[in-house]
């Protein structure tokens, strides 16, 4: 691996805690992140994560499996926490001894982090609010997450509604000192992981620029999409029923926008008949999201298909192998630290 001493000492925290050359982990993008991508990342000296989404135990079991075969690297793997076989997963990944575990989507329900402590795995969650993250964060009975991921609106695929920049001036100066965090959101350049590594983080998470690396699966068009569309191309949906609580979405505009209008509609009619409760309403709009990703990533059908990308997608111009991409960052950032 290149020498970036400026950059390896600020990330030494980051890096170690994840066991990885540099503190640079790939934000899970469901049908995106699997095996090859994530191997490709860990054995490029960063993180990959195993995007589990909506998998079956089954399907989890085989990914983390195949992506051991590609790599002996450490790699982690992202859970959503309202999946409602999140208990079995977790026993996957301890079948897997997994490292690290990303318990993404809302607050980790009761005895979720224990029981991945409890294989030894480290845990890593998200929080919009820094008194929630302080809460997460608190060692108490071994309920304690290890890291904390704060995650702007800028990102694509599931967003809060503040952004990375204004995060991170919230979270760090509190945080820093005492935690492992990683910012995550909009990132696109080495000069803005500069940026956030003197402000304290640990590391960084970028997906968008790792979604059409040249061992990404995404379709040729997904990626094509990506190449033609700047930063206001991709934005985030909108919740039409206050009674449906939806979390916003950033993907490229296009008519699988107006699609999934047409599916809250749907599923608020559902809610109002009595036919399905608010978590069962939940669930389906997320199935929508997945599947309308698998046809965009897969397929390559990116009309109707959900293109998550962040507004950083503007960066991403060209399809290059992932070991590069963390070279081109690792050396844009320890110039920016130089030019100091």
């Amino acid at each position: 691996m290149t020498a970036f001493p400026k950059t390896s000492a600020l990330m030494r925290r980051g890096a170690e805690f994840l066991g990885s050359d540099y503190a640079i982990l790939c934000g899970a993008m469901s049908w995106v992140s699997e095996r090859n991508l994530v191997a490709a990342i860990s054995n490029g000296g960063g993180f990959g994560v195993i995007a589990c989404g909506a998998m079956t135990p089954e399907l989890l079991d085989a990914e983390i499996a195949g992506t051991k075969a590609l790599t002996d690297k450490p790699f982690g793997v992202n859970l959503i926490t309202m999946h409602p076989m999140l208990f079995d997963l977790i026993e996957v990944c301890k079948r897997h001894q997994v490292g690290h575990v990303v318990l993404a989507g809302g607050i980790p329900p009761k005895g979720s982090v224990e029981a991945i402590k409890e294989f030894g795995g480290k845990v890593l969650v998200f929080a919009p609010t820094l008194a929630l993250a302080k809460k997460l964060l608190r060692q108490r009975d071994g309920a304690g997450a290890d890291a904390l991921v704060i995650e702007g609106s800028e990102a694509g695929g599931h967003i809060g509604p503040v952004a990375t920049s204004v995060l991170a001036q919230e979270f760090l100066p509190e945080l820093a000192a005492d935690h492992v965090v990683f910012v995550a959101g909009g990132i696109g350049t080495g000069d803005m992981i500069a940026a956030y590594l003197e402000m304290g983080a640990s590391g960084v998470q970028l997906g968008t620029r790792f979604a059409c690396a040249t061992e990404s699966i995404a379709h040729p068009d997904f990626k094509r999409a990506f190449f033609r569309a700047n930063a206001r191309d991709a934005v985030a949906s909108v919740q039409i029923d206050p009674r449906l609580p939806v979390i916003p979405v950033r993907a490229l505009k296009n008519k699988g926008t107006e699609e999934f209008t047409a599916k809250q509609r749907e599923v608020a009619q559902k809610l109002d008949e009595g036919v399905v409760d608010m978590a069962a309403a939940q669930l389906e709009i997320e199935h929508f999201w997945a599947g309308a990703l698998r046809r965009a990533v897969i397929d390559g059908d990116v009309e109707s298909g959900s293109v998550m990308a962040g507004q950083s997608v503007g960066m991403v111009k060209t399809e290059e192998p992932a070991a590069q991409i963390i070279q081109t960052l690792m050396a844009e950032c320890e110039a920016a630290l130089s030019r100091k």
